[in-house]
């Protein structure tokens, strides 16, 4: 594996020029988790960050009741387990392959010293951190003031966007799985599904998805009662 390539996809590391991104492949290594298997878990030691290289993973918070939340999903040349990289700590969540994975492993206190000597590197690291803080804020938002059919029309839409505003893509996880990205059970995921499909605003077989309503859906995500 060239890890100074696969580190030239990670959004963190875009834009470095070659030098520097041999200097963070010197302190990278190589490591492989099979599905199921756990990466990190809450309160653990941070003791470096990873960058995704084939793959996905979850990381999910649990209550005390054993309820799973996850908290985002990351797919190739995504970072995680970066937020307690300058202020030191404990992982704030669990992480777990959700298939066979391969990551970069960069340990925290060689990448800090690093970056001491490459400012760009925490301009990047910055840039991330606040698209992440992003991501959990939206979260925090559908979680408390949308209601379940407002998030998975948001959800839906979204990857809809990723896929170049496709009107017909795959859910890229399992349906128990999205339920609890969703705040939800996967009987009332299952209900909700059925009664946009019979009303005409989706298509579903199997994973597949089609749009057949977009503004409906647009009206759903941003709270509109319409169901």
């Amino acid at each position: 594996m060239k890890v100074d390539e696969h580190l030239a996809e990670s959004v963190l590391f875009d834009g470095l020029p070659q030098e520097q991104l041999r200097e963070v492949a010197a302190i990278a290594s190589v490591r492989r988790f099979f599905r199921g298997q756990t990466i990190f878990v809450e309160g653990g030691r941070a003791e470096g960050f990873y960058t995704l290289v084939s793959g996905r993973i979850k990381v999910f918070k649990l209550s005390l009741a054993g309820k799973e939340q996850i908290l985002h999903i990351f797919g190739p040349g995504e970072v995680f387990g970066e937020v307690p990289v300058f202020a030191g700590g404990r992982y704030p969540a669990h992480a777990e392959a959700l298939e066979t994975v391969t990551t970069l492993f960069i340990p925290r206190d060689a990448f800090v010293d690093l970056v001491r000597r490459e400012p760009s590197l925490a301009l990047n690291m910055l840039g991330i951190l606040s698209q992440r803080l992003r991501v959990f804020t939206h979260l925090i938002e559908d979680l408390s003031l949308k209601e379940v059919p407002g998030r998975l029309a948001a959800y839906l839409l979204y990857l809809s966007d990723r896929n170049g505003r496709a009107t017909v893509f795959e859910l890229d996880i399992t349906k128990g799985q999205l339920a609890s990205l969703l705040g939800t059970i996967p009987e009332t995921l299952s209900r909700i599904l059925t009664r946009m499909n019979q009303q005409g605003f989706i298509v579903v077989e199997g994973k597949k998805i089609a749009l057949q309503d977009r503004e409906a859906m647009e009206s759903l995500a941003a709270g509109e009662k319409i169901m």
